[in-house]
């Protein structure tokens, strides 16, 4: 058994626009780093976190790294040594791109290949839904189960949890562009409407189906007229500065659809080319800069590997 290992895990776009809460994907960058070290003490312990302008706690009990760790340890039985954590992160905490999975999936990352990788990746996602609970007040999937299997992931059942690696077009990439706004995803998910209409629901149910079929036919016009969401974004897009400003800068650049990363406040646009993504990601950050408004861009094409060691 390794004493140490330090290990990276990748940020995602969670929803897709339409599959709110059962769709996802990963992407190279940004992401989190987790070191994990073996130590003679018993217990979970978190000596260090940069990264995160003292925002995250050092308690192990209330940080989302420590207490997917311990659940993961509660389930496999516990060693007769301690872990000591280091998080550092690499990417903006409330970004909208599953900062606090990208933290959760490189330590449970970490302890499972210390274990000698006693679960699977797809197994390890309900000790991350753990973690996603702690930190936003209910356990999604659809930022973890991505970052941990990479690609593209539908999650077909929550009770019981079902999760579906989908296909994708190889060329696929992501134009990303998280505008310095602050949007707390727990107020973020307090905004969506508790009832739907039964004519929302049908379109809704449509274009979820309609996006996995064109991800699956790598059709690129249907999954861009598939990326439209009725129920979710008409709210959420209120807290983003010219939204649909954005939306149609980056469709008349060229973008496949766009929409909201997660929760937001980042936004994102499919391309068929890293061309097209940093053209959009310019344009975006352009307007938002004549509006007074800092932002990152980050163009990847989508990650299929999930959280890997790093030396």
């Amino acid at each position: 058994m390794n004493n140490s290992i330090k290990v990276f895990a990748p940020a995602t776009v969670a929803n897709v626009v339409c599959g709110y809460d059962v769709l996802g994907f990963a992407v190279n960058a940004p992401g989190d780093e987790v070191i994990m070290k073996v130590k003679d003490t018993k217990g979970i312990f978190i000596s260090k976190i940069t990264g995160d302008d003292g925002k995250l706690p050092l308690n192990p009990e209330k940080n989302t790294v420590s207490a997917s760790v311990q659940h993961y340890l509660n389930h496999i039985g516990h060693p007769d040594f301690g872990i000591d954590i280091e998080l550092h992160k690499k990417m903006p905490i409330g970004s909208g791109l599953g900062s606090s999975s990208a933290s959760t999936v490189a330590g449970l990352f970490a302890i499972n290949t210390l274990f000698n990788n006693i679960l699977t990746a797809k197994e390890l996602v309900p000790f991350a839904m753990k973690g996603e609970e702690l930190a936003c007040g209910y356990g999604h999937a659809d930022n973890v189960a991505p970052a941990l299997m990479g690609g593209f992931v539908l999650i077909r059942s929550y009770e019981p949890l079902d999760i579906i690696s989908l296909p994708f077009p190889e060329d696929l990439h992501a134009a990303i562009v998280y505008p310095e706004v602050d949007v707390p995803t727990k107020d973020a998910r307090q905004m969506i409407r508790s009832k739907v209409l039964l004519k929302d629901a049908v379109i809704q149910w449509g274009n979820v189906a309609g996006l996995v079929s064109g991800l699956f036919m790598k059709d690129y016009e249907l999954i861009g007229r598939s990326m439209t969401d009725v129920l979710v974004e008409p709210t959420r897009a209120i807290l983003i500065p010219d939204f649909y400003v954005l939306r149609q800068l980056a469709l008349n650049a060229g973008a496949i659809g766009f929409g909201i990363s997660g929760s937001g406040p980042s936004v994102f646009a499919l391309t068929r080319n890293a061309d097209e993504a940093h053209k959009i990601t310019e344009q975006l950050q352009n307007h938002l800069k004549k509006m007074a408004i800092n932002s990152l861009s980050f163009v990847s094409e989508v990650n299929k590997k999930g959280p890997i060691i790093i030396d």
